[in-house]
């Protein structure tokens, strides 16, 4: 392939394996679209200068733009393997993708009626419905390095189509995994998914690495919700401690469309979660809910923005984290009231446990409101857990590590009941309740304020 540009240095690792890639399978505007992104993402560069850019502001990305990171090799993974580090159900439809391609064999469809659901490179081969003029419009508008990466990669992943009216009775879970292979490398996961009008589904993506090395993950996600469609989504981000991730996803509602995420966080030296929902037509709701967990030197980023374009629309925002160590934490929520959007209701809250005093967390909630009637609040916290709770434990006979533990379970909790599937909710549980003994060891406030 060749490049439009020739890429600055802070890019140059990343050309030679865009120059390699194979277009000889894909149609002309994939190709374009791909060619475009390339000269975006070298004109943007990493995102390592910090001053002027909002995005960045708490994130220092200079160890990800330091670092090196192979390009398209392929790992065997196991279907053991998957079930052992993720959550699973042998009655849900499941797409498996493992260091960016679709894997046929680890996957497990059913057939569910009014489901499509498999690789999104055979979709755009084979000219599926929707696909050329979805692909990119929602993650693609903006100036952002990241997505124009993933773009400019883009080969496989995960179409997922569901038909007007239909009513899918149990979960679809996308999984993407990065195999255990000794190098340390780059994948661009990519997940499509069209919702037909009055159509309802639950949706699990999860992210999980099997590497020892560092990592680099850039997945992009775009939700395309037609009028009257209700999607419960669930995101969870499990790679290890070394690596990088950096995800966007993108929801277009129309009307009376319901879109609710909740999100969990807890792997990845590094993670972003950047989530931002349309509410483009009168009657659209979003729910945008999430628990992050941090320790040792981990940053978990929180990028969420809501934008109500039209009257008669409902946003949610409410995120918690807990963090311990010399972690960090940024939360940087938006809501956005345009002129026409009337009669909007929105909230926003994040709320912060503190449980060391290396610990530190960014929280900027902002609302911009351009209408006049509308009901819209935010707020954020972060604090420590005082001695007078933890003694009322104490006093009633539970030992000083279990009263710590209880505290720290009670404030996650509300989160983790979002959890709905049962085998998802045991999931979540199980890994909170590990990562907690972490947390723990590393606590040095916890009843001490």
């Amino acid at each position: 392939m060749t490049t439009l540009t020739a890429p600055p240095a802070s890019v140059e690792k990343y050309a030679s394996a865009f120059e390699s890639l194979d277009d000889s399978d894909f149609p002309q505007w994939l190709i374009t679209t791909r060619l475009q992104a390339w000269a975006n993402f070298s004109d943007l560069g990493i995102p390592i200068k910090r001053r002027g850019n909002e995005l960045w502001k708490y994130t220092n990305l200079r160890p990800l733009a330091d670092a090196e990171f192979e390009y398209g090799t392929i790992g065997l993974v196991s279907l053991d393997e998957i079930r052992s580090n993720g959550p699973w159900d042998d009655a849900w439809d499941t797409v498996v993708v493992v260091d960016g391609n679709f894997s046929a064999q680890l996957s497990n469809l059913h057939g569910a009626a009014g489901l499509t659901a498999g690789s999104l490179a055979e979709a755009i081969s084979a000219g599926t419905d929707d696909v050329e003029s979805q692909f990119a419009s929602l993650a693609g508008r903006e100036s952002y390095a990241f997505t124009a990466l993933n773009t400019a990669f883009a080969g496989d992943g995960v179409y997922l189509g569901v038909a007007a009216g239909a009513q899918l009775e149990t979960p679809v879970h996308v999984v993407f995994v990065s195999s255990d292979l000794a190098a340390s490398r780059v994948t661009y996961p990519r997940l499509l998914v069209s919702a037909g009008e009055n159509s309802s589904f639950t949706i699990i993506e999860t992210y999980i690495n099997l590497a020892g090395p560092a990592q680099l993950t850039v997945p992009v996600v775009e939700f395309f919700v037609s009028r009257g469609a209700r999607i419960r989504h669930y995101r969870i981000q499990m790679e290890n401690e070394k690596s990088f991730h950096i995800g966007t996803t993108r929801v277009d509602q129309k009307g009376d469309s319901s879109f609710s995420s909740t999100s969990f966080a807890v792997g990845a030296l590094m993670g972003r979660n950047d989530i931002h929902t349309q509410l483009g037509e009168p009657g659209a709701e979003c729910t945008l809910h999430g628990l992050y967990m941090t320790s040792g030197r981990q940053q978990q980023d929180q990028e969420i923005s809501t934008t109500h374009a039209m009257p008669n629309c409902t946003s949610n925002q409410f995120y918690k984290g807990i963090l311990s160590g010399k972690s960090h934490a940024v939360f940087s929520g938006k809501v956005v009231v345009e002129r026409d959007a009337q009669k909007s209701v929105a909230n926003q809250k994040d709320l912060n446990l503190l449980l060391s005093r290396g610990v530190r967390i960014d929280a900027k909630p902002s609302l911009e409101i351009f209408a006049d009637d509308v009901k819209c609040g935010h707020g954020a916290t972060a604090g420590h857990v005082d001695r007078d709770t933890l003694f009322y434990l104490r006093s009633r006979g539970v030992d000083e590590d279990a009263a710590k533990a209880i505290l720290v379970r009670g404030f996650a909790a509300e989160m983790l009941d979002e959890f709905k599937p049962a085998a998802l909710k045991e999931f979540v549980e199980r890994i909170t309740d590990g990562r907690i003994e972490t947390l723990l060891a590393e606590s040095d406030t916890l009843g001490t304020v």
